[in-house]
């Protein structure tokens, strides 16, 4: 079992380096520092907030559902955060790129891939054309988490797991 364990966390390292160090340019930069936001709190509650009061039916209930799927896939991120205090990637690997202002707190799992994909999968559930945007959208973010030194692979998947599920469950039990 050691040496399963061993040989997953040398998968993630040389996964992570591949990513934050040779996929590392320009232009990535300048977008994945941007696009890494949508994932946030600001733009994430702000955004469904805004789709619940001011969108006409079908839409505000499902800006309802992914405000509600929000606020739910934040606990079992708290919780995880508490239980497995995983310091960040740019903190234990050297040669980490890294940039402006880098998070303190403990890295799983990923917040923002959490809230990524508990926001948008209830509007892939309501309209499911859009999941050809919005999948883009939340790997772009997940993927961003990971190029900006902030987070593991298994921290982005990790929380990819719990948002969609978080929003799955919202979108069965909706009344």
């Amino acid at each position: 079992m050691d040496r399963l364990v061993i040989k997953l966390l040398t998968l993630e390292h040389r996964l992570f380096k591949w990513i934050n160090g040779r996929l590392h340019n320009r232009f990535l930069n300048f977008w994945l520092y941007y696009l890494t936001h949508l994932g946030g709190a600001t733009f994430t509650i702000a955004f469904t907030l805004l789709i619940w009061l001011l969108a006409p039916s079908p839409w505000a209930e499902t800006g309802a559902k992914a405000l509600i799927a929000l606020a739910v896939s934040h606990i079992p991120v708290a919780i995880a955060k508490k239980l497995y205090p995983r310091v960040r990637p740019y903190v234990t690997l050297p040669e980490t790129n890294t940039f402006r202002n880098p998070l303190t707190d403990h890295s799983f799992p990923s917040g923002h891939t959490t809230a990524i994909f508990s926001v948008t999968v209830p509007f892939m559930a309501e309209a499911p054309i859009l999941t050809f945007i919005l999948v883009p959208i939340a790997f772009i973010v997940g993927i961003s988490r990971i190029y900006l030194g902030l987070h593991y692979p298994s921290d982005v998947l990790a929380g990819a797991i719990v948002g969609s599920a978080a929003a799955a469950g919202t979108v069965a039990l909706w009344p």
